[in-house]
């Protein structure tokens, strides 16, 4: 019997064993964000709980590593950072897709979250840029926090290799942007909004980069951005180099893709969408109200870092104050908090000031934080997509991660 539920599931059945067809998984459609229209259909996680441990699934043959990070010719002082990170042997997408974008070839990297893509395109790029110092690299995100995330990962590996960054974000000073590319920059992170803002004010042209890569392409199209994708590709310049990372390869990312990428190397080590370290359960309300059963798995000493989603901003922010009278400390993650207050929110939680998150699905791609032990989705998502991105905070970095949704 999943634990979980027990205290209050008078019953005496498990709410666990709802093992769903992934044949059967359903997308619903996303409300548009920019009218404010309400979402009137919630995924239903009874189709997957239980796929991660669905014994039938034939077994993945393991991919075996040929390189190391010594092995692909980097300049000695970025393999002296990596390896000072601890770097030793690459994963996968990292082995595949590092000498490839080395040899200058266009690559399409089709890749589950936390395969270490992100690495994958930083390390031969920042050694492009060392290289070649006129080479410049646009890098472009869905999120703000994904953004951010990229470039501290960018900073752990250029420490003291005079390689420089912007990151450019809606929330934060676009002024103070402006004055950090006019330092002229190797490398600007950047959201398609903000970055589109700085074009149209004719502070960043895009036909200046000869090294473009678009991370999380399906999320950016999920998130209403493929006008502003197709108007940044329409500026880039013929003569570059193309790196074009998604977890999916829908229609209407192969059509984004056909526009931006020519003749590419095309690396795939997307195995499944759920890891077999994510335990995943159903929690059954059974007519409690969720406050009250969110609060008795908060008091479980396994639970010790717990990321909570909710749909609304609204909800995330009444969930806050219901936790906070009930004793429990946490912090608040959403697209209405200025940038600082959330990278304030994400700090406090990353470093331990805080076990307790409370995001919207803004949180679900882009937060890297390693030591998280349980996704709780208080609410449902709207899709399928955003399920696995929310439960992927968990069991990172081969750990083990627990999965609890809120059902009626």
């Amino acid at each position: 019997m999943n634990k979980y539920n027990k205290q209050k599931n008078s019953s005496g059945k498990s709410s666990t064993g709802f093992y769903g067809n992934n044949n059967r998984r359903r997308r619903f459609r996303r409300n548009d964000r920019r009218s404010g229209r309400k979402p009137n259909k919630s995924f239903n996680p009874r189709l997957v709980v239980g796929e991660s441990k669905n014994v039938n699934q034939p077994a993945q043959k393991p991919y075996i590593v040929v390189n190391k990070f010594t092995d692909f010719s980097l300049e000695p002082d970025l393999t002296n950072n990596i390896l000072n990170r601890n770097y030793v042997e690459p994963t996968p997408i990292q082995d595949r897709a590092i000498p490839e974008i080395m040899a200058g070839r266009d690559v399409v990297g089709v890749a589950n979250t936390g395969t270490g893509k992100t690495a994958a395109f930083l390390i031969p790029l920042i050694n492009k840029v060392m290289i070649n110092g006129n080479s410049k690299v646009l890098i472009i995100a869905p999120t703000r926090e994904l953004a951010l995330q990229i470039e501290k990962e960018f900073f752990s590996f250029t420490k003291g290799l005079h390689v420089y960054s912007t990151a450019c974000i809606g929330g934060a000073s676009i002024n103070a942007q402006v004055k950090k590319l006019q330092r002229n920059p190797q490398f600007v992170i950047g959201t398609p909004g903000r970055l589109l803002d700085l074009a149209n004010r004719r502070k960043i042209n895009f036909g200046r980069f000869d090294s473009i890569v678009l991370d999380e392409v399906d999320h950016m199209l999920d998130m209403g951005f493929i006008h502003d994708i197709n108007k940044i590709i329409t500026e880039l310049p013929e003569n570059r180099q193309s790196l074009f990372f998604t977890a999916t390869l829908d229609k209407k990312v192969e059509s984004v893709m056909s526009k931006f990428i020519h003749d590419p190397v095309k690396i795939t080590v997307k195995t499944s969408d759920i890891r077999t370290n994510i335990h995943q359960d159903l929690v059954e309300l059974r007519g409690r109200e969720k406050i009250t059963v969110l609060s008795e798995i908060l008091d479980k000493e396994e639970v010790t870092k717990v990321l909570i989603f909710t749909r609304t901003k609204r909800g995330a922010d009444k969930l806050y104050k219901g936790l906070s009278n009930r004793g429990f400390h946490s912090t608040v993650l959403h697209g209405d908090k200025r940038q600082s207050q959330r990278r304030k929110s994400l700090d406090k939680f990353r470093n331990g000031n805080v076990n307790i998150m409370i995001a919207t699905d803004v949180a679900s791609r882009g937060i890297d934080v390693d030591d998280i032990s349980h996704v709780i989705n208080h609410d449902l998502p709207e899709t399928y997509d955003d399920y696995i991105h929310r439960i992927g905070r968990t069991g990172r970095v081969n750990k083990e991660g627990i999965a609890l949704t809120f059902v009626a």
